[in-house]
């Protein structure tokens, strides 16, 4: 009996590794879902560890905007994102030299990690809005697969570059006033701009948040939808313009600090599998 009991258990210890390792990524079942779940839409999870119920899809083209690299199938986002775009575009297509904006990655069909690149993008309320002014609003498919943003960095982002514009800032500071918007990602260096330049209200400047990459596009982050309990807030950014915060950021770019020689290496990130994910994330899976 004792011989039968520990071979169960050998045997058990050696399949235990393989049923793990064969368990499908998170990214990789939300990555193959081509449509949005047949429920109503609702966010689950937080922005980097969710998923979206009831994905809505942004149109390829409105009337002030387009859908980019349609190829990655990455235009779904709650309604709340598509209304936005929508609230945001019609005001850039009032600039100069503006028609509209050139939208980037929202979210997959069904939120989640994704295949590739964002670690957050999960739950349809992040929004990546180029930088390149849209002029034209009539390019073709393959067009839009091939055109490119423009950078607005200079001195690895320390300092704006010529490309910079009063456009930007003012299309930047519409959408940090949107009552919907939680923050913006900019690099430091665009952030200090727009602190030098604003002349009036600077509350909003608090909302718009110093990060690494973030010249081609700016990353627009919306607040959870009201009543919707099972998504995770991001905590407030912190009182505060946070123009000095931006410039400590410009700073450490230019004169670098010496490493930390007692700084312990990053642990490596896991790969999220479903059962990693809110629960209702099984349900927006299955249809």
């Amino acid at each position: 009996m004792v011989r039968n009991v520990f071979h169960a258990l050998l045997i058990l210890c050696f399949l235990l590794p393989v049923s793990l390792a064969a368990e499908p990524l998170a990214k990789e079942l939300f990555g193959a879902k081509r449509d949005g779940s047949e429920h109503s839409s609702a966010p689950y999870g937080s922005y980097a560890k969710g998923c979206l119920a009831g994905g809505a899809q942004l149109r390829e083209t409105g009337s002030t905007w387009q859908a980019m690299r349609l190829s990655r199938n990455r235009n779904w986002g709650h309604p709340d994102a598509l209304e936005f775009i929508g609230r945001l575009s019609q005001f850039a297509a009032k600039q100069p030299g503006w028609n509209g904006l050139y939208i980037g990655d929202i979210s997959q069909p069904r939120g989640g990690p994704m295949l590739t690149g964002h670690r957050s993008h999960q739950l349809g309320l992040d929004i990546d809005i180029w930088m390149r002014p849209a002029t034209d609003l009539k390019l073709s498919r393959s067009e839009r697969e091939n055109i490119s943003s423009i950078s607005m960095r200079r001195a690895k982002g320390a300092f704006v570059n010529k490309k910079w514009t009063k456009q930007h800032h003012a299309i930047l500071r519409a959408a940090a006033k949107d009552k919907d918007v939680a923050r913006i990602f900019v690099f430091p260096g665009a952030k200090v701009q727009m602190c030098k330049d604003e002349k009036g209200d600077r509350s909003w400047l608090r909302k718009i948040r110093p990060w690494w990459g973030h010249h081609y596009h700016f990353h627009v982050r919306l607040n959870c939808p009201k009543g919707a309990k099972g998504c995770v807030e991001q905590l407030e950014p912190p009182a505060g313009d946070g123009c000095k915060a931006a410039q400590e950021w410009v700073d450490n770019i230019l004169n670098p600090p010496p490493p930390d020689p007692n700084a312990k290496p990053a642990k490596p990130r896991r790969e999220y599998v479903l059962a990693d994910l809110p629960k209702q994330c099984t349900r927006v899976l299955s249809r």
